[in-house]
């Protein structure tokens, strides 16, 4: 069935009033102040107090019944938000658009001074389009009006309602108080059910000795960290109040505290809760905190303890709540060793700030359905006396309330308390009917108001995709970079590292959850809790929409919220694009999400897109082909131009059909401005029409490509982060000198053709010490017509940066290595591939490559390997692939797990001895058909494949008696034959 979801903006006003009190609306005022001509301060200070009751005011009656009343009112503040967003993107565009005008005047005025003058008159012809807001001062006026007046109708309303005074509230972060949870003690409320074996994980951490793990940061002190972190209401003061029950019967400890922290919490207070738990009597009222703590550490000297911290906050931008944290801890030193400390709280940060070692950090986990159920029914039917019929359909009713709390705890408890009132049918299907979400989502609703107000925007985001999507950091970056959602605070942040940051606490807070991995060698993928998922939609509101099976739809589409800014497609369809999506003017995001797209995107619906979708700033089309012209050029309509707001700009094809793809872009994109994101990852060539301005596009930051993406001059995109590929040629535009100040350049990087390097010195001028970002890189030499002594002097010029972990080196021939293998270069590379070197063996690999963990050698012409392997000591996994002169193994490190033996049709492994490789695992060998007999092999193998034509061999292993060396009865996967 077709999922079509849209959650009805329903007034969650710290977000909307969140968004306005931000720096966007002050930055707008003072870009127009000089243009306009009024004071900024003076204009910021008349609306700031102003903004300031809006916050409060909204904040207070979230969760009253004035909320309903108010939506109008949110959502004419949000437009308002979005419209100064929009007016300083038109600022800054027009600003990018003079730049490259008086660039493009002084070239002219070197050939033609007829054509300057042309040009003059021309902007004399339009004397109200302004230099740097690129509008007619009249219009700008209007807009900053309409926003102003927004402002002050909302607070006229407010003051109309005559809401009660909330001159003593928080306006920082405004919540209902009943969704902060109450003060928790060490005893459970009542049953615990499905927690045992995470109780029995936590109990096992508790009791280790410090020399049973992995030391901690702090191994010096008496005691260690251990914590739990989860979302609000995920049960986690429950787990701890089930391991505090367990130690008390257990007496491992001691002593065991427990003391309820909370977000907003005094030291001295917490030394008195920490006083009266260890001794079970009142603290005296001691206004000296010294004398409080010399107390507290006299009861605790000598005494093994367990404490628990239930419930702590932590803000990694608050340092003097991180302050307070540390001096809690400080009387605890007194403790005897093995002490514990189990802290409960929403972040990891918080945990990590109090010094838990990160494998002592323990995640919530998730319920399984049928216990969620139960404990849902422990809560509305136990020691309640109910007919076995009735019995029966309050159990089938329940199960479906079950799947509509999302598997959290604390829903559980709520409503299963309400379906204890009362135990007839018509009431338990009164509760299923009603929305739940709303009743029970307090505690999680708390935890969100409580990230930084860009970082509730990013998670918002979140809800443009399907339940369940996996989500790519990288990626999932990038786009809230694009959107626009970073704000710089400090000059040279790069705003790809500032969301970053807002990822990783989404993580820290379980917001974003790590996808447990089905293969060791997967991506990391996060997902988002299907109950955060509905938290994310009603955050969200009605700027996001989504609609998922669309095929099934069969052209009878949704009604869209006209204001919608962001809009995902599951999968590519021409009329709903042209005929509904088209319409959105106000649009900044389309993401159209599947390559199974039995359609191909054509040129009609780009043109469409391109000529009515102005605002777009992220345009993602992921379809089964683009547009399928023969030959397979795709010429990409040149009114691309008109989105100037555009930022990132993906074509994702699933189809190849068998031949290449090249994407044509016309002379127009280089008024993309500012364009950052290009992911033409199924293209094998992207091609600018107009190469000598397509250094305009100064704001691109990645490029993403399956092939070659021709930019000329690149020197002078200073802010590339991410390139792929570079084609060295001798033209100019395409030196290699060309990378020399691209030094912000991260990842990967591969750097083709180096037969067009003719010296040491051209080599030097890429500066590639300086990409201190690059992780991986490639040096590939594809021509056999330079010399091996030229190729040894551009190779020692090209010194990767120090911290680079994969290196490849493509069509090498020289004997001689660069002298940075030994000292200069990089130190901490895992990974080394060798490919089409020789004639003779590699470098020698001991003393440089200390760390290696992978060494991959393939079609190099050597004969035997490079000297001193066996000084690898890191090395892990070994791979020779179609080296057919390689005629030894031998000498191999001991700390091999995996070795890969493809097409070597010299190879011999007589001398080889592997009896007392005690970590090899697997051993591969396929296609050398030279190999005569296998050594001894370790008792540590798990997997053996060998595939072979040479009869001997294989016959010898297939026998009713197996020779000694191959003890395949101990080997759990074994595959021979041909």
């Amino acid at each position: 069935m077709a999922v079509v979801t849209a959650t009805a903006a329903i007034g969650w006003g710290m977000t909307a009033v969140g968004w306005v009190a931000s720096p966007i609306i002050s930055d707008l005022f003072k870009k127009a102040s000089s243009y306009l001509g009024f004071n900024a301060s003076e204009k910021l200070s008349e609306l700031e107090p102003k903004i300031l009751l809006l916050e409060r005011v909204m904040g207070a009656v979230e969760g009253s019944p004035y909320r309903p009343r108010l939506e109008g009112l949110y959502s004419k503040l949000k437009s308002a938000f979005y419209e100064a967003e929009e007016i300083l993107d038109d600022v800054e565009y027009y600003r990018l658009e003079k730049i490259q005008d008086d660039k493009l005047k002084s070239e002219v005025a070197g050939r033609s001074r007829r054509l300057k003058q042309i040009l003059s008159a021309v902007a004399k012809s339009s004397p109200l389009k302004h230099q740097e807001s690129g509008m007619s001062k009249v219009k700008l006026k209007k807009k900053l009006e309409r926003i102003e007046e927004v402002i002050n109708d909302a607070c006229e309303v407010l003051k109309l309602m005559n809401l009660p005074s909330i001159s003593g509230a928080d306006h920082s972060h405004v919540v209902s108080p009943n969704s902060r949870g109450s003060v928790t003690t060490s005893r459970p409320l009542s049953k615990i059910i499905g927690r045992d074996e995470d109780c029995d994980k936590i109990v096992t951490i508790l009791h280790e000795k410090e020399e049973d793990g992995q030391p901690d940061t702090n191994s010096a002190l008496c005691y260690s960290v251990v914590g739990i972190h989860g979302i609000g209401g995920s049960g986690k003061s429950t787990l701890a109040q089930l391991v505090c029950a367990c130690e008390k019967k257990d007496a491992h400890f001691d002593l065991v505290m427990w003391v309820h922290v909370s977000q907003d919490f005094c030291v001295d207070a917490i030394y008195m809760k920490m006083f009266e738990a260890a001794t079970g009597s009142s603290c005296p009222q001691l206004r000296n905190l010294d004398t409080l703590q010399d107390m507290l550490e006299e009861k605790l000297c000598g005494k093994r303890f367990l404490l628990v911290l239930d419930d702590v906050w932590y803000n990694i931008r608050d340092a003097t709540q991180s302050r307070n944290l540390q001096q809690i801890l400080s009387p605890l030193k007194a403790g005897e060793a093995g002490s514990k400390i189990l802290v409960t709280s929403r972040t990891e940060d918080a945990l990590l700030a109090l010094g838990a070692a990160k494998r002592k950090c323990i995640p919530m986990s998730v319920l399984d359905e049928d216990v969620f159920w139960n404990l849902l029914m422990h809560y509305a039917l136990h020691d309640v006396r109910v007919d076995d019929h009735a019995s029966r359909i309050l159990e089938d009713i329940g199960k479906e309330i079950a799947k509509k709390l999302k598997g959290l705890p604390l829903a559980a408890r709520i409503v299963g308390g309400q379906l204890r009132i009362r135990q007839n049918v018509e009431f338990w299907r009164s509760v299923r009917d009603r929305d739940l979400l709303n009743e029970t989502m307090g505690a999680l609703w708390w935890s969100y108001h409580h990230l930084h107000e860009q970082v509730k925007r990013c998670f918002a985001f979140c809800s443009i995709f399907p339940r369940r999507h996996w989500l790519e950091r990288h990626e999932l970056v990038r786009l809230w970079a694009a959107e626009g959602f970073a704000r710089c605070t400090s000059e040279g942040e790069e705003m790809e590292d500032i969301c970053q940051e807002y990822f990783d606490e989404l993580v820290s807070a379980s917001f974003l959850q790590l996808r447990a991995k089905e293969y060791p060698h997967e991506s990391d993928y996060y997902l988002v809790h299907d109950l955060l998922h509905d938290l994310a939609e009603k955050a969200a509101g009605s700027d996001s929409f989504r609609i998922e099976n669309s095929l099934e739809l069969q052209g009878k589409w949704p009604a869209l919220p006209p204001n919608v800014r962001h809009i995902f497609v599951q999968t590519y369809d021409e009329e709903l694009i042209t005929k509904k999506i088209c319409q959105l003017h106000n649009l900044h995001t389309l993401i159209i999400g599947r390559e199974n797209s039995l359609e191909a995107v054509g040129e009609k619906v780009l043109k469409c897109m391109f000529k009515k979708l102005r605002k777009l700033c992220v345009l993602i089309i992921t379809a089964r082909d683009l547009m399928s012209y023969v030959p397979p050029d795709v010429p990409v309509p040149a009114c691309i131009g008109e989105l100037r707001h555009l930022r990132y700009l993906a074509f994702r094809s699933g189809i190849y059909h068998g031949r290449d793809l090249r994407i044509i872009l016309p002379a127009t994109f280089n008024k993309l401005y500012h364009m950052q994101i290009l992911d033409f990852s199924s293209a094998n060539k992207v091609v600018f029409s107009s190469c000598e301005d397509i250094c305009s596009l100064i704001n691109l930051r990645h490029v993403v490509c399956f092939g070659d993406v021709d930019i000329p001059s690149i020197g002078s995109m200073t802010s590339l982060r991410m390139l792929g590929v570079f084609n060295v040629r001798k033209e100019q535009g395409h030196e290699l000198k060309q990378l020399r100040n691209v030094n912000k350049l991260r990842g990967q990087l591969c750097i083709r053709c180096l037969e067009n390097v003719e010296s040491k010195a051209e080599a030097l001028e890429a500066n590639l010490t300086g990409k201190e970002g690059l992780s991986t890189l490639k040096l590939s030499w594809r021509s056999g017509e330079v010399s091996p002594e030229v190729q040894a002097e551009v190779l020692e010029g090209l010194c990767p940066p120090k911290d680079l972990e994969s290196l490849t080196i493509e069509g090498y021939k020289c004997p001689r290595y660069p002298s940075w293998m030994h000292n200069g270069g990089p130190k901490h590379v895992n990974h080394l591939e060798l490919i089409s070197c020789g004639p003779q063996p590699g470098p020698e690999l001991g003393g440089f490559f200390a760390h290696l963990r992978e060494l991959k050698i393939s079609c190099c012409s050597w004969d035997a390997l490079p000297d001193y392997m066996e000084h690898l000591t890191s090395l892990q996994t070994l791979r020779i692939m179609y080296c057919r002169n390689i005629r030894l193994l031998s000498a191999l490190p001991q700390s091999l797990e995996h070795i890969h033996l493809n097409w070597c049709n010299e190879l011999s492994m007589s001398s080889c001895r592997m009896e007392h490789m005690t970590s090899l695992q697997t051993l591969i060998i396929s296609s050398c058909d030279s190999i005569l007999s296998l050594p001894t092999l370790p008792q540590s193998i798990k997997d053996f494949n060998l595939r072979t034509n040479n009869e001997l061999l294989l016959s010898s292993c297939k026998t009713v008696g197996r020779p000694d060396w191959l003890k395949i009865k101990d080997i759990p996967y074994v595959s021979i034959g041909t």
